[in-house]
């Protein structure tokens, strides 16, 4: 999936940037992207041999040994973590694009990191890289235009309950995955987090109380599913409201949170300033159906950047809510324009009443995903239809 991803994008730009979180696989990746190449060469900032060898002769990759004549691909992985990286690339953009083809790597958000320079703008695509997802691991994924055209089409699935339920207790991150162990994701997971803001945090940013950014990162799993309260996690941790905002922004530019917006165009009487919160490392929310929307939220964040990265449209994720407190989990947006509302239920086959309630407002057709095996039934709602369905089953066909 990634692979294509890369092909697609390099074939029109000499630098194409691929940033998720970390120990998502982007190494692995670019190890996999590397070998379609003859002549290529792999750098490191977080090496320090790597690093001197950046800092001492910037355009290094000039002397390497080639096989052949055709382009080589430089790979840079985490430069981010160098203070000058968006001046360095655009000088190496500006005095090789025409020769070689560059992958950069980022474990933060490459697009908005906040490390100053020149502007990269018209030099670079930028695509993300996720954990793993079912429609990832599943192998029955649908090509774009066969899964727009009919988002309610339901193919014949195999067996991927156990994947599912593997991605449910052990999470996307490979190592973990892989491993197959519950203890070993919790003792992964205890690392990954701590690691991640002692390390990267105190590194890339000025905040030096790393207690209370711990500490606000371990209260985020019990407010999953509920609608974002800044104020209380400020009273939680006894720190201002703007300080509690920066440190939520800063796990969103390491991809430790991701953070959906309520859908309020031409609707009245929703809310239009909360937001969701969600974890990239949802093994350890304790309630299962906020573990259970949260893996969900995951998946169709990666499809909607998937999507957006091959130039199909672009697409956002949201959520509708009414100042009444109803709610659907999710909406998808095409060029700001609302196309599929997505409701997830654990247990309920039932329609809900606020889907049926917002599918009405905005006559879209709707998904109800149900954490249950074998379910498949087509409802309608006046002119509109409604697909209630196994999570793992429709999950698994998103392109």
């Amino acid at each position: 999936m990634y692979t294509h991803l890369w092909q697609e994008l390099s074939a029109t730009k000499p630098m194409v940037f691929l940033s998720g979180p970390r120990q998502a696989g982007k190494t692995t990746l670019a190890r996999s992207i590397s070998s379609l190449y003859a002549n290529n060469l792999y750098t490191n900032w977080d090496i320090q041999t790597d690093r001197k060898t950046i800092l001492q002769n910037p355009y290094f990759y000039e002397n390497l040994e080639q096989k052949d004549a055709s382009p080589a691909l430089i790979i840079f992985d985490e430069i981010h973590k160098y203070r000058g990286w968006k001046n360095y690339l655009k000088g190496v953009y500006d005095k090789s694009h025409s020769t070689n083809r560059f992958l950069v790597l980022g474990s933060g958000r490459l697009d908005i990191f906040q490390k100053g320079g020149d502007s990269l703008a018209g030099r670079y695509y930028l695509a993300h890289v996720f954990p793993l997802t079912l429609a990832e691991l599943g192998n029955r994924r649908k090509t774009f235009p066969a899964f727009w055209q009919n988002p309610l089409d339901l193919a014949p699935a195999g067996n991927l309950e156990n994947v599912w339920n593997n991605l449910k207790n052990l999470t996307g991150f490979p190592e973990p995955f892989f491993a197959a162990d519950v203890k070993n994701y919790q003792r992964w997971s205890n690392t990954y987090s701590h690691q991640l803001i002692r390390e990267d945090i105190r590194d890339l940013t000025k905040i030096r109380d790393l207690d209370n950014v711990e500490a606000l990162y371990y209260l985020l799993p019990s407010k999953i599913s509920s609608p974002l309260s800044i104020a209380s996690l400020s009273r939680d941790l006894q720190v201002s409201f703007n300080t509690v905002k920066d440190w939520l922004a800063v796990f969103e530019r390491l991809y430790l949170t991701f953070r959906i917006t309520p859908w309020t165009k031409k609707l009245s009487r929703v809310v239009t300033k909360e937001q969701k919160l969600y974890l990239m490392d949802y093994g350890q929310i304790p309630d299962p159906a906020a573990r259970y929307e949260n893996m969900i939220a995951v998946e169709l964040l990666r499809a909607v950047s998937h999507w957006t990265n091959l130039g199909f449209g672009r697409f956002s994720l949201h959520f509708l809510r009414s100042k009444e407190g109803q709610e659907a989990d999710f909406l998808i947006a095409d060029r700001n324009t609302p196309r599929l509302i997505i409701e997830a239920k654990l247990s309920d086959p039932a329609i809900s009443a606020p889907l049926l309630k917002f599918q009405n407002m905005l006559n879209l057709p709707a998904v109800q995903l149900v954490d249950k095996k074998g379910v498949f039934r087509i409802s309608a709602n006046g002119a509109n239809r409604i697909l209630t369905a196994s999570a793992a089953d429709w999950l698994s066909q998103l392109p």
